[in-house]
């Protein structure tokens, strides 16, 4: 018998360094997820202070998750009941790291740091461990935006015995890079689930600014690649989906 669980995932408009709002927004959506029994949610890419590839701004932006600062964060969160994966920029010393947290009521269960990185992206550092977490069952493991491209990141994750990926993403690109790209993320990321036999959700920021334009996508595809469920481009929503493990 095939166990059953609602994973969520949100398309939001890029916001660049307003943590505040970033965190009135990931409330909003998480609450709203939960109420439709959601168990697990994922926000973008950096989301919580804002994607760059600019070092003053990624080291002023950026938080060690030993800090007072991020604590408060952990604490304004104990009130949501899904699991919430955050992208965020993370600093260890005078290292940056483009990573995602996995929290639970407050609690944070483990950071996975970026192991590729893509060419624009070398003032970060690295990660070397591509940790697994559950929920209610489900094990899953994270891939960060860029590294959908490469076979090997998905497939390190399916070796844990995962049977989901978690993606946030930041696709905000010069119009002409974005347009070529719209319709290629998602047969990317199928083609890594058929690889893998694995499930992927991923979450993506939507909007124009600085002359840059992102469409999404955020999207649910199933073990056979098939595009499940998606927000329409250009638009901020909700995606909700009830998947089978």
């Amino acid at each position: 018998m095939k166990n059953r669980i609602t994973v969520a995932a949100c398309q939001l408009f890029d916001v660049q360094n307003d943590r505040e709002q970033s965190l009135t927004k990931i409330k909003e959506y998480a609450t709203q997820a939960s109420e439709q029994g959601a168990a697990l949610i994922c926000f973008p890419e950096s989301y919580l202070q804002g994607y760059t590839t600019k070092e003053i701004l990624a080291r002023e932006r950026a938080l060690d998750i030993s800090s007072d600062r991020f604590t408060d964060i952990l604490k304004r969160l104990e009130s949501l009941q899904p699991t919430l994966v955050i992208g965020f920029i993370e600093k260890a010393g005078t290292q940056l790291f483009i990573s995602a947290a996995v929290v639970r009521q407050g609690t944070l269960l483990g950071c996975y740091r970026k192991t590729r990185l893509a060419p624009g992206e070398r003032l970060f550092d690295p990660g070397t461990e591509t940790p697994t977490f559950e929920v209610e069952g489900l094990r899953f493991g994270v891939n960060i935006c860029y590294e959908l491209n490469l076979p090997e990141c998905a497939a390190t994750i399916a070796s844990q015995q995962a049977q989901l990926m978690v993606c946030p993403c930041y696709n905000m690109l010069h119009p002409e890079n974005a347009e070529v790209w719209k319709h290629r993320h998602n047969a990317i990321r199928a083609e890594r689930t058929r690889e893998t036999g694995l499930w992927l959700i991923s979450a993506d920021v939507t909007g124009a600014r600085d002359g840059q334009i992102a469409y999404g996508p955020t999207a649910l595809i199933d073990p056979d690649g098939t595009v499940v469920a998606q927000v329409p481009l250009m638009e901020e929503g909700l995606l909700l989906q009830e998947i089978t493990f």
